[in-house]
C-alpha cells in the first residue's frame, strides 16, 4: 500500500475536506482528488460517501482512518524520542489536569521548570473530563483518582481533602462560626453537588447544604470559589493543597472535612523513555516534595 496515499487520506479524512487537506499538505485539490482515487481503485472500495457540505467516510475509509490515525500516533511518538537528546528538551507536552489543580497548584509552580527548560512548549489542558491517554488526548495527567486503564505508569503524588477556609477580613466582620448550625448567619461559597468534582468534595458540600445556611454562592470550579474567599465573600469549600501558597486563610470548623483524595500522576507506557515527559515528572515530584515539607514544617495534617 503506498504511503504516500495513505498519508493523503488520513489529512482529507481529518479535515473532512479536500480543499482543507489540500492547503495543509500544500497540494492543489485535483491533485489531492487524484490520489484519494488512485487508493480506492488500488483497495477496490469507496472510502468517502461526497456531498455538497464535505466528505464523510464510509464504512470502509472509518476501518482504514483508524489504523492511519494509530500509525500518526505511533509516529509522532517516535518523531518526539528522535529530537529528544540528554541535552535538550524541547517539543509540545500536553498535560492535563482538573481546573483547581491547574490553576490553585500547578501553573503558579511551572515557571520554576521553564526556568530549566525554556525551550519546551506545555499544552496546559484543564477540566474535569478525563482525557484517554493511550489515545493521545494528552500526553501526561493528575487526575484525582487512579487511572483505570492498565498500560498507563501512575505515580501516587499526594492525598488531599476538602475542608473550610475564610479570609481575616471576613471573619473580623462577621465572626468565626463555632459550629455548623452557626452557618445560618453566614454565606457558603462552594460548588454544586451536582457539578463534575471529586466525590468526596460533592459529599462534603451535600452534607453542608443540609444545614440551614444563610446564603450561598455556587461556582463551577475552585478557582472561582477562592477568588471570593479572597475577596470577603464568606466561607469557602476549598482543597487543601492551596494553603501552602494562601497561609493566610483561616480554617473553619476544623472537625469538618471531606474523605481522603488520592492524587496520581500517568502518562502512557509508550512515552517512558521521552526526555519532555520525564523532566516534568521530576519536576511535578520535587514540587510535591517541597508542599509536604511546608506542610509538616506548618504543622498541617
Amino acid at each position: 500500500m503506498d504511503w504516500d496515499k495513505l498519508r493523503i487520506f488520513h489529512a482529507v479524512a481529518d479535515a473532512g475536506s479536500l480543499t482543507h487537506a489540500g492547503d495543509t499538505l500544500h497540494l492543489s485539490q485535483s491533485a489531492v482528488s487524484r490520489q484519494i482515487r488512485a487508493l480506492e481503485e488500488s483497495l477496490g472500495t469507496t472510502l468517502f460517501h461526497r456531498h455538497a457540505r464535505g466528505l464523510i467516510l464510509t464504512e470502509q475509509g472509518e476501518l482504514l482512518f483508524d489504523a492511519t490515525s494509530a500509525m500518526a500516533r505511533k509516529l509522532d511518538s517516535a518523531s518526539a524520542r528522535i529530537r529528544d537528546s540528554e541535552q535538550n528538551v524541547f517539543g509540545e507536552l500536553k498535560v492535563t489536569t482538573t481546573v483547581g489543580f491547574g490553576t490553585l497548584w500547578l501553573a503558579p509552580r511551572l515557571v520554576k521548570l521553564y526556568e530549566k527548560f525554556p525551550d519546551l512548549r506545555i499544552d496546559l489542558l484543564l477540566e474535569e473530563r478525563v482525557l484517554d491517554l493511550p489515545m493521545r488526548e494528552a500526553d501526561v495527567a493528575i487526575r484525582m483518582k487512579e487511572p483505570s486503564q492498565s498500560d498507563l505508569i501512575r505515580r501516587r503524588l499526594l492525598n488531599i481533602r476538602m475542608r473550610l477556609y475564610a479570609s481575616p477580613g471576613y471573619l473580623a466582620a462577621r465572626g468565626e462560626p463555632g459550629a455548623l448550625t452557626d452557618l445560618s448567619k453566614h454565606r457558603l461559597i462552594c460548588q454544586k453537588p451536582d457539578l463534575p468534582q471529586v466525590a468526596a468534595g460533592a459529599r462534603l458540600v451535600q452534607e453542608l447544604m443540609s444545614q440551614s445556611v444563610g446564603s450561598t454562592l455556587t461556582v463551577n470550579n475552585y478557582f472561582g470559589v477562592l477568588q471570593a474567599v479572597l475577596a470577603n465573600l464568606g466561607i469557602g469549600v476549598l482543597p487543601d493543597y492551596l494553603t501552602a501558597d494562601h497561609p493566610n486563610l483561616v480554617r473553619v470548623f476544623p472537625d469538618v472535612e471531606s474523605g481522603e483524595v488520592p492524587v496520581f500522576l500517568a502518562y502512557p507506557e509508550e512515552l517512558r523513555q521521552t526526555r519532555r515527559v520525564a523532566v516534568f515528572r521530576d519536576f511535578v515530584l520535587e514540587e510535591i516534595q517541597a508542599y509536604r515539607r511546608h506542610q509538616s514544617e506548618a504543622g498541617i495534617a
